[in-house]
């Protein structure tokens, strides 16, 4: 009934649309921070499904909010995490017509952002590459990303973010945001003005908050951006550096067995009862005390709670860039990055002793994963028109040192863990990854028809070899060895056509592979070298092939989108074992290891409309429909796991998204509700969470100049405005959850509201 209603508004609003149609600037340029604006949010002109988001489709969010969290209201994407923000790295995803966050590719101004996993080996969340004032958009191509996109794991689609550019003018802004759970957060940009061509800017952001639920932990993130802008003749240099420092403390997973046992959706950690957590590592197999061991307040498992747990990351980002005009018809746009990163992620394991065999000995030691980056890279792009053709051929090129590490450290007590961890007691494993990745691609934008029908031509050749090395010491014997994707030839090719200057058509195909996951993010590098050689000869990378069709129209006073699509998804890698568990050792082949099991089928459709009946108001609506079913059983355990034709896990079939914005004469409010289907998260579909519908606001005023300054605003937002709670990110995946014991699930977060006073000076 709330998705029957949204469609019904929407199908109304589309038949009293405005027939008459004024058109948009055409978007055929590369999409920038100055370009953003100009540009249709439908992908006017596109040969492929485009939507998107400009600053000004923050305002419903309070500041700070993640870009990747602004996109939830765009068709066929859902976001999700446990805290107002969007920015908690454990609990926050996002998929996108069947594909979860590691199928996905990013960006943010051409530099690539990795793989979006939490454990990250090869890149970075938004969240910490961009203070997220700083964002001036982002352009999400829902199923075929541009040939040009810096990403080895864009198999659904590629989300590119922008940032601003300097101010034109010397001046700043200043902001102080206040709200629930002691959220403080205060930014400050100073920017230099045009000075003979350049213009730059410096700005910071510090931001506190507590965790929603007991024990209310602190959680900080200090973040420092600068850019720089340079117009020389017709030709542009940049400078871009950014460095992040987030604690985040991580919620504790749920179980559908735990909310049903009524510890509901505000349980969390042990901490600060020290004596609570004891008494049921005492429980754990491998340190149990009968006499010690005690479950309590309903509580009954090991799992179903531990001490605390932490997330801690070091990001610095620095990138050079120049767009260069090499004559009338031809242009050279060159990008140099460098990205180094430290974390570590603590869980207090239960289980796990500290001074064992002594009088110190404890059931409790803290779990520490820890992770390094350092990559380089390059990209090239040379284009030039001729005739009826505009060529492009570029180039990217990186280098990444990673390691991954897992480590014990042993403990004599409580403390709380937000700094690093130094000198472990125990190693489980050590290894580096060498990754390299080379990517070339060559497209051809062809005009014909007096500019009324665009076709798009082009091929990509990429090729990421991975080298893991094994360090020796560790208890556990991990892989070393090689594994590469590549493909000679990935075609894609589009056609765009204006059945009149409001109304056009567009079908696009195009094929990808993915990288083999590794490092931090597991995969099938991270296991024991037995693993590894039972797989390696067989391993195929994940592939994709997406084709789309839909059509636009524009009017004076509305846009509408309509657009359907067909994916296919090859070489999906599970790891499992084949056989029985007596088989188990017996032969070769009957390890656990990874496995291709086989394709995933997507096919839906998405339906887009914006009616701008007045200046200053806007009603933006959103509607899409799935079904992305597994197509192939599979073996494990020498069993067969039924799963072709069942619903994938996290895939809502239905998503309705509606948002009504007013801005005029200083005032602005923002009115957002999102409708999101049931999600599996079990691949047999015996497990589920039910839909929800979720609402969002966000009003202020703008006063103007005054005190000297050139405009003083107010605002309040309202995250969960009617504190609906419910099951926020899954994880965890399994074939099967009979009695719902499987911790899968992290809470969303309750109402929070918050107050935001800013200025222009």
């Amino acid at each position: 009934m709330q998705t029957r209603h949204l469609t019904i508004a929407v199908a109304i609003a589309l038949c009293a649309a405005n027939a008459h149609a004024a058109g948009e600037p055409n978007a055929d340029t590369a999409l920038t921070a100055q370009t953003l604006d100009a540009v249709s949010v439908i992908g006017q002109g596109e040969t492929r499904q485009v939507q998107r988001i400009t600053a000004v489709d923050k305002q419903v969010l309070p500041p700070g909010t993640s870009g990747q969290k602004i996109l939830d209201r765009l068709p066929g994407v859902s976001v999700q995490s446990n805290d107002a923000f969007g920015a908690n790295e454990e609990s926050q995803t996002i998929s996108l017509r069947g594909f979860d966050k590691s199928r996905l590719g990013y960006t943010l101004d051409g530099i690539p952002l990795g793989d979006n996993s939490y454990g990250n080996y090869n890149g970075l969340s938004i969240a910490r590459a961009l203070i997220a004032e700083n964002l001036a958009g982002a352009e999400l191509s829902q199923g075929i990303g541009s040939l040009g996109v810096a990403s080895t794991s864009n198999l659904g689609g590629a989300i590119q973010y922008f940032s601003m550019d300097p101010a034109t003018e010397f001046g700043g802004r200043a902001s102080i945001t206040a709200g629930d759970d002691n959220q403080r957060r205060g930014y400050l940009r100073v920017d230099t003005g045009d000075i003979n061509g350049f213009s730059a800017y410096v700005s910071g952001v510090h931001q506190d908050a507590d965790m929603w639920a007991a024990p209310y932990q602190n959680q900080t993130t200090r973040q420092f951006n600068a850019k720089a802008v340079w117009h020389v003749g017709d030709n542009r240099f940049g400078a871009f550096a950014a460095t992040s420092r987030a604690s985040q403390a991580n919620y504790a997973y749920l179980s559908k067995s735990m909310l049903d046992r009524g510890l509901g959706y505000d349980w969390n950690i042990y901490a600060p009862d020290w004596d609570r957590a004891l008494a049921a590592a005492y429980c754990a197999p491998a340190t149990r005390d009968p006499a010690r061991c005690a479950f309590s307040g309903g509580v009954n498992s090991i799992d179903d709670a531990y001490y605390q747990s932490r997330a801690l990351r070091d990001d610095n980002l620095y990138s050079l860039d120049a767009d260069l005009k090499l004559g009338d018809s031809a242009g050279l746009k060159l990008l140099a990055y460098h990205h180094d990163n430290r974390g570590q992620g603590h869980w207090w394991a239960p289980g796990q002793p500290s001074h064992p065999g002594t009088d110190r000995e404890l059931p409790i030691s803290i779990r520490s994963t820890n992770y390094t980056i350092n990559r380089q890279g390059l990209t090239a792009a040379f284009t030039w028109s001729v005739g009826i053709h505009e060529l492009e051929a570029g180039l990217w090129y990186e280098k990444n040192d990673h390691n991954v590490e897992r480590n014990f450290y042993y403990i004599d007590g409580p403390f709380l863990d937000d700094t690093y961890l130094n000198h472990p007691d125990r190693r489980l494993f050590d290894q580096d990854f060498d990754i390299r990745t080379r990517q070339f691609y060559v497209q051809d934008r062809m005009r014909f028809m007096e500019d009324r029908m665009t076709v798009d031509v082009g091929i990509k050749s990429p090729n990421t070899r991975m080298t893991a090395r094994a360090k020796p010491g560790t208890e556990s014997s991990y892989a070393s060895g090689t594994l590469t994707a590549k493909e000679s030839v990935l075609p894609q090719a589009g056609i765009s056509f204006k059945l009149s200057p409001q109304q056009e058509v567009f079908a696009s195909y195009a094929e990808n592979i993915a990288a083999f996951v590794g490092g931090g993010s597991g995969g099938p590098l991270q296991v024991s070298p037995e693993s590894f050689a039972a797989s390696v000869d067989d391993l195929e990378p994940e592939k994709s092939r997406t084709f789309e069709a839909g059509f636009r129209r524009f009017g004076e006073t509305y846009q509408a989108s309509l657009a359907a699509y067909h994916v296919m998804f090859d070489n999906r890698l599970l790891s499992l074992n084949p056989c029985t568990s007596i088989e188990v050792g017996t032969r070769p082949e009957c390890i656990t290891r990874f496995i291709n099991v086989g394709s995933v089928k997507s096919q839906g459709a998405e339906l887009t409309f914006i009616l701008k009946p007045i200046d200053g108001l806007q009603w933006y609506n959103a509607l899409s429909w799935n079904k992305t079913t597994y197509e192939d059983d599979y073996t494990s355990g020498g069993a067969i796991v039924p799963v072709a034709g069942k619903i994938t896990v996290d895939t809502p079939q239905r998503m309705a998204s509606s948002e009504l914005s007013w801005n005029r004469d200083g005032f602005f409010a923002s009115l957002r509700a999102k409708y999101t289907g049931k999600r599996y998260y079990t691949y047999t579909n015996d497990q589920s969470v039910p839909g929800v519908t979720t609402f969002d606001a966000g009003l202020g005023y703008s006063f103007g100049p005054g005190m000297g300054l050139r405009d003083i605003k107010v605002s309040l937002n309202a995250t969960n405005l009617t504190n609906k709670r419910y099951a926020g990110q899954l994880s965890s995946f399994a074939p099967t959850d009979p009695t719902g014991t499987r911790y899968a699930i992290h809470a969303s977060a309750p109402r929070q509201v918050f107050m935001t006073v800013g200025v222009d000076f």
